[in-house]
């Protein structure tokens, strides 16, 4: 009933100070965090990580790390804070947030805006330690060489994280997405893969991609990736199409996420999972609200999925109610754990 209340106080609001309420929110005694939600069937590992579950928290919510300790709490087996890149920057003009309620969904247009990697290292540090933390990835709009970018955030945050995700799939950052293409990602993903043999410890190293590409692209991403020794892929981040919207701010500029993005995140994880054989770990994110939509990415071949616009109109507890109801899932299929039910449903998507 409170967090009802409260998420309908919340909607009232300008979508981004709402958002920035909600993360001091979690800093106070009254947050309901339950702890980590798993059980035999849920506990997972993922390319080293032991998950309490297979459900986390996508990058974007939390961006400077500032409510990482709660966040840990929350019922997530698993987050991932940011992007950072390695200056501060402000991001894009506002308003670069909107709520498309009508669709259960969100535009932004954020464009990195972050504290930067020393501010962002230095919380993480200090986090108290429980379920993995991840970071995200970025380039500032400004640099020179956003390949370097990426690998001096590395360098620099590595150290305080259990893994990092390049995040070359933005479509807010003028020509990040142009990262993708063969030649620059190989030689984007080398320097990475470089930086990270210098850290103290080896953490996963994975790669986030857009839904908006080709099948051809999907495949050579998928060898690029492989070939680059990438622990795993994330897909996917937002998508620049539109169709089937009702909201009036439909035609805002920005990448949309949430309940329209299912489909077309689904079906490039299906096609990564066909490109890769089932041998590369795959993360789903994208239009995720309920265990159902868990369970239907994984049978499409993630081993994990992450969530977060779901908890826009869900708030804090989707992240418990979603596990508990993929819990039942597997039992009522048969499976013993999430393991067995990776790609059985793949080809539904292709």
């Amino acid at each position: 009933m409170i967090e009802r209340l409260t998420l309908a106080a919340l909607q009232r609001l300008d979508p981004e100070f709402a958002h920035g309420l909600a993360l001091k929110a979690l800093r106070t005694p009254f947050a309901p965090l339950p702890g980590p939600v798993t059980s035999d069937r849920l506990r997972t590992r993922v390319v080293g990580l032991e998950l309490p579950n297979p459900i986390g928290l996508a990058a974007g919510f939390d961006k400077n790390a500032t409510s990482v300790a709660p966040l840990m709490r929350a019922g997530f087996g698993f987050i991932e804070v940011g992007a950072a890149t390695p200056r501060p920057q402000p991001g894009n003009p506002k308003p670069r947030l909107f709520r498309l309620t009508e669709d259960r969904a969100a535009i932004n247009r954020f464009g990195f805006n972050n504290d930067g990697m020393e501010a962002i290292a230095a919380r993480l540090a200090a986090r108290p330690s429980g379920i993995s933390v991840g970071l995200n990835l970025g380039a500032n709009k400004d640099s020179v060489d956003r390949a370097a970018d990426f690998a001096a955030v590395l360098a620099h945050v590595g150290p305080h994280v259990d893994f990092a995700t390049v995040n070359v799939s933005s479509p807010n950052t003028e020509k990040l997405r142009d990262l993708q293409g063969t030649v620059a990602l190989r030689a984007l993903l080398e320097g990475v893969m470089e930086t990270r043999v210098s850290l103290p410890r080896r953490i996963p190293v994975f790669l986030k991609i857009a839904p908006d590409l080709m099948d051809a692209e999907i495949a050579d991403i998928a060898g690029v990736a492989q070939s680059a020794g990438l622990d795993a892929i994330i897909a996917t981040n937002t998508t620049l199409a539109r169709e089937g919207l009702r909201s009036r701010l439909r035609e805002e500029a920005g990448g949309l996420s949430g309940a329209p993005l299912f489909e077309r995140s689904t079906r490039v994880l299906a096609r990564l999972s066909m490109e890769t054989a089932g041998k590369m770990p795959l993360i789903g994110v994208g239009g995720v609200s309920t265990g159902a939509e868990v369970f239907a990415k994984i049978r499409a071949g993630a081993s994990a999925v992450q969530l977060y616009t779901a908890m826009v109109f869900g708030g804090l507890s989707v992240a418990r109610r979603v596990a508990e109801e993929l819990d039942l899932l597997l039992a009522e299929s048969g499976f013993d754990k999430v393991a067995d039910a990776v790609g059985t449903g793949r080809d539904e998507w292709l």
